[in-house]
């Protein structure tokens, strides 16, 4: 049985460029609002159901191409978020469940997908590791577009990286939800804490 499935050269040169550039220059792109796990990252993150795919285009035209391809067609809840490591930066094990933060009784999603957008030069750290339980099915060395695949259930980590320079990517939680479940989650909804600052600020006046 695979674990995961890789694609190299997923895109082109230019759209890998551009996605870079539009990720780094969004307004909401600031330390992660992701768990602890995400020790030393940076970036925000999208909720949001198949119905509001083209409504999450229409804001995030860059993110179009990668999702055309990534998205599989028996998922129908995503959680999409550009992620950033730099030097020092890590990932502690865990098993992706974004979505649980709006529906408690989620399982684990059906398939993660990440493009490697950017990688440090002889970079040093930086792996992708899957388990399951304790046994080791991968340690994946990040590649400058790559399309990864792996199973939704699966513990995984990425090590510290040790290389000056940033390694970036795009995830994309994929799941299948029942209908109840689905009621639950947003249709599109934006998570950053340079949102929650704005909000702060505004809330001060």
């Amino acid at each position: 049985m695979s674990y995961y499935h890789q694609y190299s050269e997923a895109f082109s040169p230019k759209y890998l460029s551009e996605l870079q550039g539009q990720i780094l220059a969004s307004p909401y792109f600031t330390v992660n609002n992701l768990n602890r796990d995400f020790v030393g990252t940076k970036g925000f993150s999208l909720a949001f159901q198949r119905s509001h795919l083209s409504n999450v285009i229409q804001r995030f035209p860059y993110f179009k191409l990668y999702l055309n391809r990534a998205i599989q067609e028996e998922c129908n809840a995503f959680y999409l978020n550009p992620l950033l490591l730099e030097q020092g930066s890590r990932v502690d094990p865990h098993i992706d469940r974004s979505l649980r933060s709006y529906c408690d009784k989620i399982l684990p999603p059906l398939v993660v997908s990440v493009l490697y957008i950017q990688v440090p030069l002889n970079l040093e750290g930086g792996e992708l590791i899957l388990r399951s339980k304790k046994r080791q099915l991968g340690q994946i060395s990040p590649q400058v577009n790559t399309l990864l695949f792996f199973q939704g259930d699966l513990i995984h980590s990425v090590n510290p990286v040790k290389t000056p320079g940033i390694r970036l990517s795009l995830v994309c939680e994929q799941y299948n939800l029942d209908e109840s479940q689905l009621r639950e989650i947003p249709e599109i909804k934006l998570e950053s804490r340079a949102v929650k600052q704005k909000q702060k600020v505004k809330s001060k006046k």
